[in-house]
């Protein structure tokens, strides 16, 4: 259940759902724009359960279940005035999140040019998901990412990654030591598109011995 009326919408920009975001952020690994907008949306998750509160209350008073005297009227006005001031802070917290999120959909535009991936961009993103590193030989000084699967991504590749904005690479470690490089939130958007356009192929269970086949065979 959308936890705010703008769930689907930030899911849709970053790529990851509410939960992945927000533990995410807990763990401290969303780059600035990303924390700073689940900070955002966590305050209008508040407010929002606000609003909820206070539309039960209103429902309570209108069931039947008061004597409808003066401390009723009081008891309903005062109510309504709550449930009017926690609108207002729900409103202005949308816009807040509204604020956050709309720079990362404009990279993500901006990033992708308003195309699909490669396939090869999309490889080398499936690859860098599960954990990647830029190292450097200290032999020959060649650069490359090691990926979490042992598979390696070539530094041009990386460069053009980069450069699109769709990965982000921490220089802080020394490069022979390895620089973390995981996607940014236009990148996991833009890989979430592609595989959503293209589905992996269902592979199709092997028929039990002695079936017969389920596509008949041409007439000559």
């Amino acid at each position: 259940m959308p936890l705010s009326s703008l769930d689907r919408r930030i899911e849709a920009a970053t790529g990851d759902d509410i939960d992945t975001l927000w533990a995410r952020r807990d763990h401290g690994t969303l780059d600035e724009p990303e924390a700073r907008l689940v900070d955002m949306h966590r305050q209008l998750v508040d407010a929002t359960t606000g609003v909820t509160f206070y539309r039960v209350m209103l429902h309570r008073l209108a069931s039947g279940e008061h004597p409808v005297d003066g401390a009723f009227f009081e008891s309903l006005e005062r109510t309504i005035e709550q449930l009017r001031e926690a609108a207002d802070v729900r409103d202005a917290r949308a816009r807040r999140v509204l604020a956050a999120l709309e720079p990362i959909e404009a990279a993500l535009g901006t990033a992708t040019g308003g195309e699909a991936l490669s396939a090869a961009d999309q490889a080398a993103l499936q690859l860098i998901t599960g954990g990647a590193k830029l190292y450097q030989h200290l032999v020959t000084g060649q650069l490359a990412v090691t990926t979490a699967s042992g598979q390696r991504v070539s530094y041009a590749d990386l460069q053009h990654l980069e450069a699109a904005g769709l990965v982000s690479r921490d220089s802080g470690p020394p490069v022979h030591a390895g620089q973390p490089v995981e996607l940014t939130a236009t990148g996991r958007a833009a890989l979430l598109a592609a595989r959503r356009k293209n589905p992996p192929p269902t592979a199709k269970a092997p028929a039990p011995p002695g079936a017969w086949p389920t596509t008949p065979p041409l007439r000559r």
